[in-house]
């Protein structure tokens, strides 16, 4: 029985830039999937409290203006805090039904001050523990002006049964040396989560899927114009140059062999199941092993700094010196 995973893909819209009823959508997502007897459950890219849309709809990059300043509060603001306990309840969730969780969130970490923001993926395992948290290597293009650059702390895999998962954000599944990192500790069931739409994710879910010989699963948000919260600040700039779907969703899964197990679903909202085959795995690496038997570590080899990265270090005080200062 280790050999079948059941896996729920949770393609939904969040309460845009509102954590707590974001939080609770994905709570709902969860209880269905226990439903459904699945084993592991994935969200979209940033899901809580969602996509920083506004940068490409009203001037992101115009320097010190209200506009900008008033939803990047408003957006941190809303940022996930893990050290608060904002995770919680998903952790007790998944521990009380023993489903795992990747899910990706907006987080705003106690380690770096606490003011500037990540785009993370948080591994939840099925006993509730917080098995990793992934800031996402690179912002891409516009998110920059809101997320921070991570590091490779969060560059690890975790086992599920006969399963090695590992993840990734959006356009850093497209970094060669990320994914081999994940490869070379045996991830053979890839995750890559996106904030949405099958142009992203149509051609790079198989592509994976053929170099690593894994499964791969994209799951991506949606989101419509009419998602958008009416109290969302400067809500009428906002709408004024968004189209009426900005992300469509495309969630889908390839097999080890690169074809499709579920081709990109568009514009739905819920979760999509499936029922992965370990054997398939060791089935197609028989003729390729990209880390393994078709590899030349004599020639090529990946180095991977995994040190969480922070601009201080404190030598504190022994009891003895405190006591010496006094």
């Amino acid at each position: 029985m280790n050999s079948s995973l059941k896996v729920a893909l949770a393609q939904i819209a969040p309460v845009w830039l509102n954590k707590s009823e974001t939080l609770k959508r994905i709570e709902e997502q969860m209880l269905e999937a226990v439903e459904n007897k699945a084993e592991l459950i994935v969200f979209g890219e940033g899901l809580v409290p969602g996509y920083p849309f506004w940068l490409a709809l009203t001037g992101g990059a115009e320097w010190n203006t209200r506009l900008n300043k008033e939803l990047h509060a408003h957006y941190v603001s809303n940022s996930v805090c893990i050290e608060d306990g904002d995770l919680n309840r998903i952790c007790e969730l998944a521990k009380e039904y023993k489903i795992a969780v990747y899910l990706g969130i907006i987080e705003r970490p106690s380690d770096r001050g606490g003011h500037s923001i990540y785009a993370s993926l948080v591994y939840i395992n099925s006993e509730g523990n917080i098995r990793s948290v992934h800031r996402k290597l690179q912002p891409t293009y516009d998110e920059r002006l809101t997320w921070s650059p991570g590091d490779g702390h969060g560059l690890v895999v975790h086992k599920l049964k006969d399963f090695t998962l590992g993840g990734l954000n959006c356009w850093e599944n497209w970094m060669p040396l990320p994914r081999a990192s994940l490869y070379a500790q045996g991830e053979d069931l890839h995750v890559a989560v996106w904030p949405g739409s099958d142009h992203n994710t149509r051609d790079i879910t198989r592509f994976i899927a053929r170099e690593s010989r894994s499964y791969v699963i994209s799951v991506s948000s949606l989101m419509f114009k009419k998602d958008f919260p009416k109290e969302t600040p400067h809500l009428e700039a906002i709408l004024q140059n968004a189209p009426k779907v900005l992300a469509n969703g495309g969630s889908c899964i390839a097999g080890p062999d690169g074809e499709w197990i579920l081709e990109p679903v568009l514009n739905y909202s819920g979760n999509l199941y499936s029922i992965l085959d370990f054997n398939r795995v060791l089935e197609e690496r028989q003729n390729f092993d990209p880390v393994g038997h078709y590899s030349r570590p004599d020639v090529t080899k990946l180095v991977v700094n995994r040190e969480r990265q922070s601009t201080v270090e404190f030598g504190d005080f022994t009891d003895e010196e405190s006591n010496e200062t006094k």
